[in-house]
C-alpha cells in the first residue's frame, strides 16, 4: 500500500501541491489525472522519494519512504520515470539486467536467474528479439518499452509510472496498461489519455492546480460535471457493452460584443443588409 498524507511540495520556492493526499490499495491500479501542470508528475516524484515535500508524509506499507535506505526502496518499489536514462554505451538486455541490481550485492555477479527474469520482462513488452541491439540505437517507444521492462525485472510490491504511454503507438499503449493490470502490484500510474485511465485503472486522484479535486472510483470522477470545469472543454459519456468512452468537444470562445456609436441606430443591420462604405458627409 502507498500512501501520501497532505502533501505539500514544489521546487525553488514555487509551491505545486498543497495539502495533497492519495491512497493506493494493495494490489490496485491508481491513475493520476488532470490537466499539464497540476502536479501529477510532482506528486509522483514524492512517492518515491525523488523530491522531499516540505509537508505532510509518503508511507509505504506503513513504513515513511523518506526513512528508508535508498537499496531498501529500490527492492520495494520499481519506477518508470518521464526522463530516460543517459545515453549509456549498453545492449538492451543490459539495460534490464539493471532492474536486478538491487537484488545484488556491490561486487555480485548477476545469476542465471537474473538473466532468465530479465529475458522474460523483455518478452512481456514485445523486446526480446531486440536484447542485443545498443539502448540508444532504439526509437523512443522502444525505448520506452525497455525502461517498462526494467521495471518488471525488479520484481517489486510496488510500481510507479510517469505516462508510460509517451511514444507508444495505440497498439502498445493498451498491451502495456493490460500488462500492468495482470501484475497484482500497487501500481500509481499518472496517465494524460482519460479514456485509457477508464479503461484500466480502479481508482483516480483528478489533480487540478495542485490540489485534489476529486478522488475515487473512475466512475465517480469521470463525469462531465466533475471534468468540464477542471480541463476547461465540453465532456460526454458514450457507453456500450465493453466500455465507456469520453468524448471532448473544445468550447466555442464568446463572440467580442459590438461597438456602439452615438450615430449608430439600436439594431445592427444584418451582413447582407448593411451598407457598403462609408457615411457621405
Amino acid at each position: 500500500m502507498i500512501t501520501a498524507q497532505d502533501i505539500v511540495a514544489g521546487y525553488a520556492g514555487t509551491p505545486v501541491l498543497a495539502g495533497v493526499g492519495l491512497a493506493a490499495g494493495d494490489g490496485a491500479v491508481v491513475g493520476l489525472i488532470g490537466p499539464n501542470g497540476s502536479g501529477k508528475s510532482t506528486l509522483l516524484r514524492t512517492l518515491y522519494a525523488a523530491l522531499a515535500p516540505s509537508g505532510g508524509a509518503v508511507l509505504l506499507d506503513g513504513e515513511s519512504v523518506a526513512a528508508l535506505p535508498g537499496g531498501e526502496l529500490a527492492r520495494r518499489v520499481a519506477v518508470v520515470a518521464q526522463e530516460h536514462p543517459p545515453e549509456l554505451p549498453i545492449t538492451v538486455a543490459e539495460m534490464v539486467l539493471l532492474g536486478r541490481s538491487p537484488h545484488r550485492g556491490t561486487f555480485q555477479a548477476y545469476t542465471a536467474a537474473d538473466h532468465r527474469i530479465a529475458a522474460t520482462a523483455l518478452r512481456r513488452v514485445g523486446m526480446r528479439e531486440h536484447a542485443e541491439r545498443g539502448f540508444a540505437t532504439l526509437s523512443g517507444g522502444e525505448k520506452q518499452r525497455v525502461l517498462i521492462a526494467r521495471a518488471l525485472a525488479q520484481e517489486t510490491g510496488h510500481l510507479l509510472l510517469d505516462e508510460p504511454t509517451n511514444h507508444l503507438d495505440i497498439h502498445y499503449q493498451h498491451e502495456i496498461l493490460a500488462l500492468v493490470r495482470t501484475l497484482g502490484v500497487t501500481t500509481v500510474v499518472v496517465l494524460h489519455d482519460l479514456n485509457l485511465a477508464a479503461r484500466y485503472c480502479d481508482e483516480l486522484v483528478l489533480l487540478d492546480a495542485g490540489r485534489v479535486a476529486r478522488a475515487g472510483p473512475v466512475a465517480d470522477v469521470l463525469r462531465p460535471e466533475v471534468l468540464e470545469p477542471v480541463y476547461r472543454v465540453g465532456v460526454r459519456l458514450v457507453e456500450d457493452e465493453e466500455c465507456v468512452q469520453l468524448v471532448f468537444r473544445a468550447r466555442q470562445p464568446a463572440a467580442a460584443p459590438v461597438a456602439a456609436t452615438s450615430s449608430s441606430p439600436a439594431t445592427t443591420p444584418s451582413p447582407r443588409t448593411a451598407p457598403r462604405g462609408g457615411t457621405r458627409g
